[in-house]
């Protein structure tokens, strides 16, 4: 089987149509279909179906576009030693951060590559225009998310998961506020709140789901929003509290207070998303161990401080 065909069908996977794998690889949907037929007669099983006015893939298909996965990654690991033998790590990679990740992160992981001839490192900020953000692991080299935990799809997906950082979430509140006397909250604390809540799909709304689970009433929430610049103000101007991440929030003489959460899980994982192939780039290492590094550092500042 022709690997560049087997690589159509693992961005099928990945990518869900046709017509967007045409426009990632630069090609026509008719001349994908075709290669993609070409593949199917190779593999003598069906390996794709209609469904609607799209094609999804079969379990067949599914499982070839698993082995195709394998043998991206074989191909960059071979490639990986070469390169380690001929020079050191160079070319450009790409990278998607959520906001508050890159206000932590980039600053120092930019100095870091910025002293690495040859490398060079494009960043983006696209995590909250998509619904599941490892499907920015199909255009960039590197993906760093925020969850909860490690989320058992990633693995399903076959992604590359390298554990950056752990940062507490805390709740904020306007100065003055009653509950700023206390050191600690609880969710019984907050059972009578007004909240300025993210949307349902954020990570942080699993915070107001326990709050309400522990307390057994709804919360109010009068507004949600992904920007948590925005959630600051309308807190600060005393419309109601909110989720907040700890080392990113600015709570010194703006009108915000923050306080930990006790009782609910308040923390965020972040971390590195990639393709195992990409994973297996010299460069793609240098630049994760770059940022790897520049977690460690930012997170022991910021507990010690």
């Amino acid at each position: 089987m022709d690997v560049r065909r087997l690589e159509l069908l693992r961005e099928l996977a990945d990518r869900g149509s046709i017509t967007a794998v045409a426009h990632a690889t630069n090609r026509t949907a008719s001349a994908v279909s075709q290669q993609l037929k070409i593949l199917e007669r190779e593999a003598g099983v069906p390996l794709t179906e209609r469904s609607g006015r799209g094609v999804i893939l079969t379990s067949a298909g599914r499982a070839l576009a698993r082995t195709a996965a394998d043998v991206a990654t074989a191909i960059e690991r071979a490639q990986a030693l070469w390169e380690d033998f001929r020079a050191q790590p160079r070319g450009e990679v790409t990278l998607s951060i959520f906001p508050t990740g890159g206000q932590m992160l980039l600053p120092g992981l930019l100095t870091a590559v910025d002293g690495i001839p040859g490398l060079t490192l494009h960043c983006s900020d696209l995590d909250a225009m998509v619904t599941d953000v490892a499907d920015l692991t199909a255009d960039f080299d590197v993906v760093v998310a925020d969850s909860p935990g490690l989320l058992p799809a990633w693995s399903e997906r076959g992604i590359t998961v390298v554990p950056l950082m752990r940062e507490p979430l805390d709740i904020a509140m306007p100065e003055g506020h009653p509950l700023g006397a206390k050191a600690v909250l609880t969710p019984a604390d907050l059972v009578d709140e007004t909240w300025i809540g993210v949307p349902q799909s954020q990570p942080f709304d699993r915070i107001l789901r326990g709050i309400e689970a522990a307390n057994g009433t709804p919360a109010h929430i009068v507004q949600r929003f992904t920007d948590n610049g925005i959630v600051e103000s309308l807190v600060a101007a005393g419309h109601g509290v909110g989720v907040l991440p700890r080392f990113t929030t600015r709570d010194r003489e703006n009108g915000l207070i923050t306080r930990p959460l006790q009782g609910v899980r308040a923390t965020r994982l972040i971390s590195a998303l990639l393709r195992p192939d990409r994973a297996e780039r010299p460069s793609v290492r240098v630049v994760v161990e770059a940022l790897r590094a520049e977690a460690e550092r930012f997170e022991a500042a910021h507990e010690s401080a």
